[in-house]
């Protein structure tokens, strides 16, 4: 039988690596630059994070017990660092270097994997994956036999910040002068550099806060299995840029659309378990689902994409000089 609240629970933990890459693209595009580097920045966030945990742990653990509480979050601020410095090679190459943003996160990716697959095999002489490591403890504050007790499973550190991340880039877009400026170079910078707004600077700074922001949802994916995995985003920064364009490039759009593809994996997932373990005294909904090929149910999140892309958003208008480098004119 389909549990509802667990279907809500997992649906919040599916989409929060969608939602730090689509938040991440959103800040970076309203600047300006097409962000595609979010793969290979979470990808190198996820590593970094999981790197960084098992080190503290595995050389201080047994003679610093804090060492261990301390280890997810130290390694979270390296998974932000890695981000941050992924970031700012594409916002040099696109801003400065003017080169296509497309070809410059194309190239990021590339690095970016090649590089986690290098360092996994040197550190953890393994091509597949890296050794355990710390994890977040989620808060239990539920009976165990509570009707709610399936809310619990969102109640983790990482998706308070990414609700915070959420919250703060919201008023930081739409209630301070520096996201007025921030939209105003991502929509005519020739315009802002005219009233003397450095699109430099703010197209920058709008790609180095993307990909902190989206350094979280690689954090969430090693910590959630509790180690890194070779391509483990497996595509899901390519997929946080749809959700981007299905929310018309919007923090809170951004969000819904990540939530209805969260959701659509969610139930992908509790239909696959009905599936297998359907029997004769089973829900009439499990024996439906027994009857429907593995194939169609794995293709019920892609399906809806492009049922929610085509019918239901309208025409998605990107910022007007997303993508664009901007060449100031000689006076």
């Amino acid at each position: 039988m389909i549990n509802p609240l667990a279907i809500v629970a997992s649906t919040v933990r599916i989409s929060i690596p969608y939602a730090s890459g689509a938040l991440g693209g959103t800040m970076s595009e309203r600047g300006g630059v097409v962000n595609i580097a979010l793969e290979g920045i979470m990808l190198s966030a996820a590593f970094a994070y999981a790197t960084t945990s098992w080190w503290l742990v595995r050389t201080f653990g047994s003679q610093y017990p804090l060492a261990t509480s301390w280890a997810p979050w130290l390694g979270l601020l390296a998974a932000v660092a890695a981000g941050l410095l992924l970031s700012a090679l594409h916002a040099l190459a696109c801003v400065v270097f003017k080169v296509d943003n497309i070809i410059s996160g194309l190239a990021i990716n590339i690095l970016s994997l090649g590089g986690t697959n290098f360092l996994l095999k040197r550190i953890f002489g393994s091509a597949s994956n890296s050794e355990r490591c710390p994890t977040f403890n989620t808060w239990h504050v539920l009976p165990s036999d509570s009707v709610l007790a399936p809310f619990e499973q969102i109640l983790h550190p990482l998706i308070f910040l990414a609700v915070l991340a959420f919250v703060s880039a919201w008023f930081l877009l739409y209630r301070t002068r520096y996201g007025l400026r921030l939209r105003a170079v991502g929509e005519n910078p020739a315009a802002a550099d005219s009233l003397g707004v450095n699109v430099s600077f703010y197209r920058f700074t709008g790609v180095l806060i993307g990909g902190a922001i989206a350094s979280l949802g690689g954090v969430w994916l090693a910590a959630d299995q509790g180690l890194f995995s070779s391509n483990m985003t497996n595509g899901r920064g390519y997929t946080a840029l749809a959700a981007m364009i299905v929310g018309k490039w919007t923090p809170v759009g951004a969000a819904a659309a990540c939530l209805i593809f969260g959701g659509a994996e969610a139930l992908q997932n509790q239909l696959q378990i009905l599936r297998q373990g359907a029997t004769a005294e089973t829900s009439w909904l499990g024996t439906i689902a027994s009857q429907v090929p593995t194939q169609a149910i794995q293709a019920i999140p892609y399906v809806l994409t492009i049922v929610v892309i085509a019918g239901f958003i309208g025409r998605a208008t990107p910022p007007a000089a997303d993508g664009i480098p901007y060449e100031k004119e000689s006076e």
